[in-house]
């Protein structure tokens, strides 16, 4: 796995050599020391990492070269993004797809962010070959961990999150997420420049765009969260809506659900591992979203807050309230679809059943609330039961 070797594969499949902004080779070289370390691959984990390295060095080039070859892309607006941030198991993902059901919401699709040349079409955008090809790659996690889906929904005409777009920059926190990673990760908090990120993030957002018009992105990420100076340096009027959940309970849902992700490519995966990186991590990002708000990073007409426990209790009075606050009509077709949409994905509501439980972490819970009681007490989060 050398970086050198990577792109000379990307550039024999594009015939392309133009990377653009340099800022991605150090992502890409530190991602690479971990992955042959602390990872632990396996063989499958080594050909998956490959072709995942591969596809988005193949991407950024394609981008770059449509972007050159017709240069109108570049002046393409994006104005007033809503990006939803919040930390994982806090609703997001729900959330995010009920508000893609409004057709004023351009949410990025699964299929155009895996292959994004050429850019989607109006005229076939629901018909795209690439749409079934994604849903067949979207197929082999529940294949390799059966039941994976349903703890974490996948599809081709699913809304996508930031983190895939902003892997072509390899400043991301899909990374983490996916391999144990911890020296790389430790560096994208702590001292990676993230401006040259949210650069590409535009660069994305245009090209996806250019034939397919959006009206309003729809976004979201909760790495957001650790980066909130940046996004708003690169869009100065996205309304944010962040979602609250007590982070206990969050640190012991997503450590889980990482536990899984990283099993598909390393035999040493484990839910104390990812627990032990993600305690730490979580709440970091809690404690920065509480700075942003402090220090005007987030201006307060621009944000909207959700608790957790109340979307779960009553979605549509929760949407309903993000639309007043947006300044945003949600007309009686839109709720309808939205409806439509939870009756045919009603998720586990932020559960996990008997996926997992708190004593899986192997963390402290006590030393956990203490360190979370700033965020809980200025963002007024109730505490969950330790489950």
């Amino acid at each position: 796995m050398d970086a050198d070797a990577l792109l000379e594969a990307a550039m024999a499949s594009t015939g392309l050599s133009d990377m653009g902004d340099p800022t991605w080779r150090d992502g890409l070289d530190r991602l690479l020391v971990d992955l042959a370390g602390p990872a632990q691959l396996n063989d499958l984990g080594r050909t998956i990492v490959e072709t995942e390295m591969v596809g988005y060095l193949t991407n950024r080039m394609q981008i770059l070269e449509w972007r050159r070859t017709h240069p109108e892309v570049a002046e393409g607006a994006i104005t007033r993004p809503i990006v939803i941030v919040g930390q994982p198991r806090t609703g997001t993902t729900i959330l995010y797809d009920l508000l893609a059901q409004d057709p004023s919401n351009r949410a990025p699709l699964t299929w155009e962010v895996d292959q994004p040349c050429p850019p989607p079409e109006t005229a076939t955008y629901d018909t795209d070959p690439r749409i079934a090809e994604s849903d067949a790659m979207a197929a082999m996690p529940d294949l390799l961990i059966p039941g994976f889906t349903d703890f974490h929904p996948l599809g081709a005409t699913l809304a996508q999150e930031c983190v895939r777009m902003t892997g072509g920059d390899f400043r991301s926190m899909i990374f983490p997420t996916q391999y144990d990673v911890p020296e790389y990760d430790r560096w994208l908090l702590h001292e990676a420049d993230m401006a040259p990120t949210y650069r590409w993030h535009r660069i994305f957002l245009q090209h996806l765009q250019s034939r397919h018009a959006a009206d309003r992105w729809l976004l979201k990420s909760p790495c957001h969260l650790w980066s909130l100076g940046a996004l708003f340096d690169e869009y100065p009027d996205a309304l944010i809506i962040q979602t609250h959940r007590d982070p206990v309970r969050v640190i012991s849902s997503i450590s889980a659900l990482v536990a899984l992700l990283r099993a598909m490519s390393s035999d040493h995966s484990s839910v104390a591992r990812a627990a032990c990186e993600y305690a730490e991590d979580i709440i970091l990002g809690l404690d920065r979203s509480i700075e942003a708000r402090m220090d005007g990073t987030v201006p307060p007409g621009q944000v909207v807050d959700v608790q957790f426990a109340e979307f779960m209790s009553d979605p549509f009075a929760t949407i309903g309230t993000i639309y007043d606050s947006l300044g945003m009509e949600l007309t009686n077709d839109t709720e309808a679809a939205m409806r439509s949409f939870l009756a045919a994905h009603p998720g586990d509501g932020g559960g996990g059943g008997n996926r997992y439980t708190f004593a899986d972490t192997g963390l402290d819970a006590g030393v956990l609330r203490e360190r979370g009681r700033a965020y809980q007490e200025y963002f007024d989060v109730p505490s969950e039961p330790v489950l």
